[in-house]
């Protein structure tokens, strides 16, 4: 049986909850396929006490997306067998905090469209209905903004939304593949952010930018603010934005 993709408002009501007591629990932990954004990337490297460089080698892998040409990290399952999340427990996920995007959101679908008239952003959400989940038969009823909240995902969906709105810069500005160099300079600045923090302080990467002293100086401190220095940086120097 297929997935069942629903539809539905952020006023609208779902039930669906996922803990011990719902007999599927960590079966969508298994037959792993797990994309991370950048900033999936930053809490669960912080979360762990790691450096973005030891996170990247210990738990993900790298490969190139066939329709943007841009770096994509997944996480690289705990086993060849079954496909398990290294972070996943007979208790549950153990980086639940600090757990990705797609994790928290689920059993939700949220996707973006852009008018061309207007460049208005509009949010839609569908409900993702999998033979396997029996979550939908706990809860109580609550609505898609209810579960938003409930699950922070909004932070998560605010830097999210900047890296859609790079890599559509780079389908509409530089259809195909990047060189080298530039793929380089994308996954050092998105994805592993302390050697980007290096760059910066060591070998004046940002030397010819125009980034202001100030929003740098506020990057060198804090991992958000030098993510989204980084996405400002990529913008201006992949397609001078």
């Amino acid at each position: 049986m297929d997935p069942d993709l629903t539809p539905i408002s952020p006023k609208d009501t779902f039930r669906f909850s996922c803990s011990p007591d719902v007999p599927c629990f960590n079966a969508c932990c298994r037959d792993l396929n797990q994309f991370l954004t950048p900033y999936d990337i930053l809490r669960l490297k912080n979360h762990l006490g790691l450096s973005s460089w030891e996170f990247l080698e210990q738990y993900t892998s790298q490969h190139t997306g066939p329709e943007s040409g841009l770096p994509i990290v997944t996480l690289r399952p705990k086993d060849n067998h079954d496909l398990m999340c290294p972070f996943v427990s007979p208790g549950g996920c153990t980086v639940y905090k600090n757990r990705p995007s797609s994790c928290r959101t689920y059993p939700l679908v949220r996707a973006l469209s852009r008018s061309r008239k207007t460049g208005e952003i509009t949010e839609q959400f569908m409900v993702l209905r999998e033979p396997h989940c029996l979550g939908f038969k706990k809860g109580k009823p609550q609505t898609v903004q209810q579960w938003i909240d409930k699950q922070d995902i909004a932070a998560y969906n605010e830097i999210n939304d900047q890296l859609m709105q790079i890599i559509s810069l780079k389908n509409r500005l530089m259809p195909g593949h990047l060189d080298l160099k530039s793929r380089c300079l994308f996954y050092t600045a998105l994805y592993d952010l302390d050697n980007f923090r290096t760059q910066i302080k060591k070998n004046g990467l940002l030397d010819d930018s125009h980034i202001d002293s100030t929003t740098i100086d506020k990057a060198m401190e804090d991992d958000v603010a030098l993510l989204k220095l980084g996405m400002k940086w990529i913008r201006q120097v992949l397609f001078d934005r």
